[in-house]
């Protein structure tokens, strides 16, 4: 999922333009950002004089033409961002290259510089204002951003990537969409886990494993640690359960298991279970305990009627068929997706034998025509290799006749377009399948702890005398839940 943004680089008042773009550049290409410059590539231009040259082909501009800008953008800069943990920084790059190279066809210099410093890999696309023949400069034409945009996910739907789902116009959000930032105690706490789990075989080697993680670590009657650039210490023993410098000596002396703090809480539900007030108070719980629960219920409950009645739900056997076809449709339309992703993948894997097979074969006919020799498969080790598992590959899956990679690429496309227009009615499903199922259990809670076998069946044959039931469903709930909670204490 590519965040995609175009971004004119203006001057900045009381500098000038090449110390704005050297302040630009030299950020993007910082050492720590970018494993010290090996995730940077450039087009026409050298990183290391990228500033100079991009101000030298504006003073040709200038003679060339014999006028100056009349604007202050000195450059243009794209921010694509990758969803975390989908793609590499050297994939990353390339996309990123690949993206200004066909935005700007070739006609402006650029650089792209990966950065690592933050949970999702992004790119810093710079390209120059000024075309490289310096007689024009580039056209900031109308919904130029929204061009970027669809270019962008584009390629990553060619290297199998995801993009963000266009959503209606009242739905839509922002297209960079960033990962919740964590706070530094939860980013202690994260690699304090994973320091952890490589077992360290005491407590000082634990501090040393932090201190090579960049943490500064003070020792003194309460252990505290500062990271890159925080502004005060944190104790262990302000980080919560699991994290106090004893509990650490206890799971490092092997006496203790090391819970990892949960980062993602649960999300607030439509409305929550039913508490069992019996079972609460048998558990030692007291009156007061009892009081509150009985507000909480009622107001669940109420949530729970408001429910029944927005769906039209008269009866417990409608909820329980209501329930059936949602739980089937959810199921139905899972396994479709399923299905889809299954082969989605399928066609990237055969993709890659395919052009592999097509790039290698003159290789391995000269190969065999050699005898298959020795010296020749050393030197094109790497290739033949390619070729005899594409091979294997369309023998394993019983291929004749290779398919057209172009006819792959349509069915990816196809198959990803399915995936994305099922996949809203599937979390909908789901939502309405976890909604019913909860409903239906906060009614038979109420109903089995809360009514006699005498009374339902004194109900059966008042009904059965009647022939219909003049109060609906819910109504009746409502009734004997407010008579049965308006009562003193369980």
């Amino acid at each position: 999922m590519a965040a995609t943004q175009l971004i004119a680089l203006h001057k900045n008042k009381g500098k000038s333009v090449a110390a704005c773009l050297k302040s630009r550049t030299d950020y993007a290409q910082n050492p720590d950002k970018t494993e010290q410059g090996q995730l940077v590539s450039s087009y026409k231009c050298s990183p290391l004089t990228v500033d100079e040259e991009f101000m030298l082909s504006k003073r040709q501009y200038d003679l060339v033409n014999g006028r100056r800008q009349k604007n202050d953008v000195i450059a243009y800069q794209i921010r694509q961002s990758f969803k975390p943990g989908e793609i590499t920084a050297e994939e990353a790059n390339k996309v990123g290259y690949e993206l200004a190279m066909r935005f700007t066809k070739g006609k402006y210099a650029f650089l792209v510089a990966t950065h690592t410093d933050r949970e999702h890999i992004h790119n810093h696309i710079i390209y120059n204002s000024t075309a490289l023949d310096c007689n024009r400069k580039f056209r900031d034409f109308l919904l130029s951003g929204l061009a970027v945009q669809r270019l962008s996910d584009l390629i990553c739907l060619e290297h199998s990537l995801s993009v963000i789902e266009i959503k209606p116009y009242r739905e839509r959000q922002k297209r960079v969409l960033y990962p919740p930032k964590e706070s530094n105690r939860d980013q202690l706490c994260g690699v304090i886990d994973s320091i952890l789990a490589d077992k360290p075989g005491s407590y000082e080697e634990f501090l040393k494993k932090l201190e090579q993680q960049g943490y500064e670590v003070k020792r003194g009657k309460f252990t505290s640690v500062k990271g890159v650039r925080q502004k005060r210490f944190i104790r262990f023993r302000t980080l919560g359960a699991g994290y106090s410098e004893e509990e650490l000596k206890a799971v490092l002396a092997g006496e203790a298991e090391h819970c990892p703090r949960k980062k993602h809480p649960v999300q607030e539900q439509k409305f929550q279970m039913l508490v069992d007030i019996q079972a609460k108070l048998a558990e030692g719980k007291g009156d007061g305990y009892a009081r509150w629960v009985k507000r909480y219920n009622l107001k669940e409950m109420s949530k729970t009627l408001i429910f029944l009645q927005e769906n039209k739900i008269g009866s417990m056997d409608e909820m329980e068929e209501q329930v059936r076809a949602t739980t089937m449709r959810y199921h139905e339309l899972g396994d479709s997706i399923k299905a889809a992703e299954a082969r989605m993948a399928e066609i990237a894997v055969m993709k890659t034998h395919i052009i592999n097979y097509a790039k290698t074969r003159s290789i391995y006919e000269a190969y065999r025509k050699a005898g298959y020799s020795k010296r020749f498969l050393e030197a094109n080790r790497e290739s033949i290799a390619l070729h005899k598992a594409a091979k294997a590959a369309f023998d394993e899956a019983g291929l004749k006749k290779l398919p057209k990679v172009k006819e792959l690429s349509i069915e990816y496309v196809e198959l990803l377009k399915k995936k994305k227009a099922e996949y809203p009615s599937y979390r909908k499903a789901r939502e309405r399948m976890q909604e019913l199922m909860k409903a239906q259990k906060n009614v038979e809670m109420f109903f089995a702890d809360n009514r006699s076998e005498q009374e339902q069946q004194q109900t059966r044959q008042n009904e059965s005398h009647r022939g219909f039931d003049p109060n609906p469903f819910w109504e009746r709930i409502l009734g004997g839940f407010f008579s049965l909670y308006s009562s003193g204490p369980a």
